[in-house]
């Protein structure tokens, strides 16, 4: 987790942690601009992406190309991340796999700095520091900015191609492999009358089990 206001100094970040980086080697030179490249495993807990629909697996090999550049207020991280997300189809519940290419840039500020690169004042207001990353002893953690660029890059809805037909509503058969699947449908509005019409003829079968009526007083006579 990312250092926010309150726990710029609390001394919390591994530098043995895949996803934080160290920055002291650009100092405070304005400019300073450092290039890297790094393949770490996937966090998990929560799942890299949209939990329950699609996201990277927890270990799966996650690429990250990032620049780290030096400016007034702190650090200006640019990068990309790529990976491959797993998930199953909203149509078809097939399971499917997207290649992931998000992009994302955030700033780390330093924890003793303002917006203009000045000292803090103290006297201003904590609230507008809340959406800020702060750097940690020149660290930061990316694996925030991390999640949150993933899930954009996501499709909310994602399907195994773009023409997939989908499950039967009713039987719920996959209708790309039987294409010519269908069900025969019975109009509402005949329904009550399908009933009635039953109803008569087992009424009719009923009576020619029988005699015609006036058949038995014709023989009695």
């Amino acid at each position: 987790m990312n250092p926010k206001a309150g726990e710029a100094l609390n001394g919390n970040l591994d530098h043995r942690n895949p996803l934080v980086f160290d920055t002291r080697e650009l100092g405070r030179r304005p400019g300073a601009m450092k290039r890297l490249s790094r393949t770490v495993d996937a966090p998990g807990s929560p799942v890299l992406g949209i939990d329950g629909v699609i996201g990277v697996p927890e270990g799966a090999p996650l690429e990250l190309d990032l620049r780290l550049e030096s400016v007034m207020e702190g650090v200006l991280v640019t990068g990309t991340a790529r990976a491959s997300a797993e998930g199953e189809c909203v149509r078809c519940l097939e399971p499917l796999t997207v290649e992931v290419d998000a992009d994302f840039q955030e700033m780390f500020s330093y924890p003793d700095a303002d917006d203009r690169g000045r000292p803090a004042d103290p006297a201003d207001d904590a609230e507008d520091d809340e959406d800020r990353f702060f750097l940690e002893d020149g660290l930061f953690d990316l694996e925030s900015v991390l999640r949150d660029a993933v899930v954009l890059a996501l499709p909310m809805q994602p399907v195994c191609s773009e023409d997939c037909a989908g499950l039967c509503s009713e039987c719920g058969i996959r209708l790309d492999e039987n294409p010519g699947h269908h069900h025969d449908a019975v109009d509402i509005r005949w329904a009550a009358l399908q009933g009635l019409a039953e109803t008569v003829q087992d009424g009719e079968k009923d009576n020619m089990g029988g005699a015609e009526p006036g058949v038995d007083e014709k023989q009695e006579k």
